[in-house]
């Protein structure tokens, strides 16, 4: 699932193409992308785009008149930039946003349909599909505690909860905790002070040097490949990999659609993780250690 950095990069260069041009029209191919009947889509037609802007996992598009489409692309939802009149492909394809400048091609290549377009009228339309969270860079210490530490949950679960910190997902939530060198799997309630600084930090620096990062790759072109596995994670989908910092093996426990990449040495003291499926299929000969599992 696009995550802030990518999803401020998509913001940013979509404003840069549309900002000030006019909506002509929205072609919706798949029946499930539209959640909203009221404002109808079809009052969006014709209206000068006044911002694009980033609401959580979002994308917001402001137009004249107080209207703005919301987009989520869920997990395989992506963009393309295409020339004005070109139609949203086949099979993958989901809508076609015609601005007078060009098209935006919405596709989602997944079986499951999960992305979701809502036309809402005002600020307050907006404002109740936020879940929430707070901007995890801009946040102070003292808001970034009074989030993290809202529930007692996993730390995996703390940094991914939308309600508390706006933008995180599964990619970069292994980034953080391993920057921060913390246990996916460490409760809140047992957070010591200092740890929470060290996330805090770790969170604002990863998600800034991303963004940059993605930024520099990208310079004016519309980003065509965002993808939750990118070359220079740490351990993010890099299981069995050398961990960059120690060199350890980069371990992962999985669940359902999900999972979790982490380092042993680095995050657990070296312990290993229970995963739900192969600790569960191999009982007592479940390594507890990388010295185990080495041996």
């Amino acid at each position: 699932m696009p995550e802030l950095p990518d999803v401020t990069i998509y913001c940013e260069s979509l404003a840069a193409r549309v900002v000030g041009a006019t909506l002509e029209r929205v072609t919706v191919v798949s029946p499930n992308l539209l959640r909203t009947a009221e404002p109808p889509l079809e009052a969006s037609f014709g209206r000068r785009v006044a911002g694009v802007r980033r609401v959580g996992k979002r994308i917001v598009v402001a137009l004249e008149g107080d209207l703005f489409l919301v987009l989520h692309l869920m997990i395989a939802g992506r963009l393309r930039w295409r020339p004005a009149g070109t139609r949203a492909p086949g099979k993958v394809g989901l809508a076609a946003f015609e601005f007078s400048t060009g098209s935006a091609v919405l596709t989602e290549a997944s079986t499951h349909k999960r992305a979701s377009l809502h036309v809402v009228s005002g600020e307050a339309g907006v404002t109740a599909l936020d879940p929430g969270g707070i901007e995890p860079v801009e946040a102070t210490l003292d808001q970034f505690r009074a989030a993290l530490l809202r529930g007692n949950h996993t730390l995996k679960r703390a940094l991914t909860d939308p309600a508390a910190l706006s933008g995180i997902g599964n990619s970069y939530s292994d980034e953080i905790l391993h920057r921060a060198r913390l246990s996916p799997l460490l409760l809140t309630s047992r957070l010591t002070e200092e740890q929470i600084v060290r996330l805090h930090e770790a969170t604002r620096v990863t998600l800034t040097e991303w963004t940059e990062r993605l930024r520099a790759e990208l310079g004016d072109r519309f980003p065509e490949k965002v993808t939750a596995f990118r070359d220079g994670m740490a351990v993010h989908g890099r299981f069995k990999q050398p961990c960059p910092v120690c060199g350890a093996p980069v371990q992962r426990i999985v669940y359902a659609e999900h999972e979790t990449n982490y380092c042993a040495r680095c995050q657990t003291g070296g312990r290993l993780l229970a995963d739900r499926a192969l600790s569960r299929l191999l009982k007592s000969d479940w390594p507890r250690t990388l010295e185990e599992m080495e041996g």
